[in-house]
């Protein structure tokens, strides 16, 4: 008679190890798979925004205002309601557009139906902060185009401030103007297929204690703002602009972040200020996925990273961000872009040539 035959403990061993290999392939994979479906619904994401742009320049023959000052009658929090407001009923959120009373304000209960509204398509999927950085008010991941560098001239993208205010020097910017103002299709001689009008970035951490020691090296540094570290000022050209970049990926590993204006990025999708760029705007200076670094030739209480300063697009996609065009298209952009075409996608009328393989 045969007696049965069990497995050894060798062979349990080797199947054990068998299974773990291949749990091992298949996590990654599977996050991975998991990854490319929320990149996805990113891009969606920045489609819809794309589209609602160019509905809203259908019915207004402009681009949304990076801002609209003053913010109301009545109430003035020192903000004005961002391009996304603007933005509401293009992409079938006229409900919330219609709950907002805009002569009272944009920051207070007057204002929290829709301000603590968390608008799902302003939220990249990608997004691994769970906690509102404003909490209870909503967030957004994404941000339009300021422009190019401002060392080469301020205000060259799709959605910046309106002009009268971006030449008013009671805010500061006297002699930073020349790409403010209404930007139309027309305006934009590059061509809609090579200027950028949506991007992305990471929301902040709020007010948190821990980003008062946060270094360039420390893991969450694409969340905060770093002080200016550059003195490149207006009009010096792309010599200046190169060194903007330069001083933003080289920061001292000792340099710590702006604890105050850190705590705004993301903060509150309503609102907007001409100077302030991280808010609700993000800048072709420094490559994709680099830190937000302001100049140290802005005027002293623009924290928040001003027009010749560095606010970057960036994310939690690997090797890049995606990028909305100004003819409806979405594109995914690389780390490693040369500097020259990423500020040609980020200007809207500065005469560069970009070849469609080149990005």
């Amino acid at each position: 008679m045969r007696g049965n035959r069990g497995f050894t403990l060798i062979e349990l061993l080797v199947v054990i190890a068998i299974i773990a290999v291949l749990i091992a392939l298949l996590l990654p994979a599977v996050q991975a798979a998991r990854e490319a479906a929320r990149r996805a619904q990113c891009v969606n994401n920045l489609k819809q925004l794309g589209l609602a742009a160019q509905n809203y320049v259908s019915t207004y023959d402009v681009f949304p205002m990076q801002c609209n000052y003053p913010t109301s009658e009545t109430q003035d929090s020192g903000f004005s309601w961002s391009w996304a407001v603007a933005l509401l009923p293009q992409f079938e959120q006229g409900v919330l557009f219609d709950s907002m009373n805009f002569h009272m304000g944009n920051y207070g209960l007057q204002v929290t139906t829709a301000g603590y509204t968390q608008v799902a398509s302003l939220l990249c999927p990608s997004e691994s902060i769970g906690q509102r950085p404003g909490y209870p008010w909503g967030t957004i991941s994404y941000v339009g185009n300021y422009g190019g560098p401002g060392q080469i001239r301020a205000y060259s993208g799709t959605i910046v401030p309106p002009k009268d205010l971006a030449l008013n020097g009671s805010i500061g910017v006297q002699g930073w103007g020349g790409g403010a103002g209404m930007v139309r299709i027309s305006s934009i001689t590059d061509g809609t297929s090579n200027t950028a009008v949506f991007s992305e970035h990471l929301i902040g951490l709020g007010v948190n204690a821990s980003v008062a020691t946060m270094t360039p090296n420390s893991k969450d540094a694409k969340r905060v703002i770093f002080p200016g570290a550059d003195a490149s000022g207006v009009g010096t050209g792309a010599a200046g602009a190169l060194a903007a970049a330069r001083a933003c990926q080289a920061l001292p590993v000792t340099m710590t972040a702006n604890a105050t204006a850190s705590a705004y990025l993301g903060y509150n999708w309503l609102l907007g200020y001409p100077t302030h760029v991280c808010l609700i705007n993000y800048m072709h200076v420094a490559p994709p996925n680099s830190l937000h670094c302001g100049n140290a030739g802005d005027i002293p209480y623009v924290q928040f990273v001003g027009p010749t300063g560095s606010a970057a697009a960036n994310s939690n996609h690997a090797g890049g961000v995606n990028v909305a065009l100004a003819d409806g298209s979405v594109r995914f952009v690389k780390d490693s872009i040369g500097l020259p075409v990423w500020w040609a996608l980020g200007s809207r009328d500065c005469g560069e040539v970009v070849s469609s393989d080149a990005y």
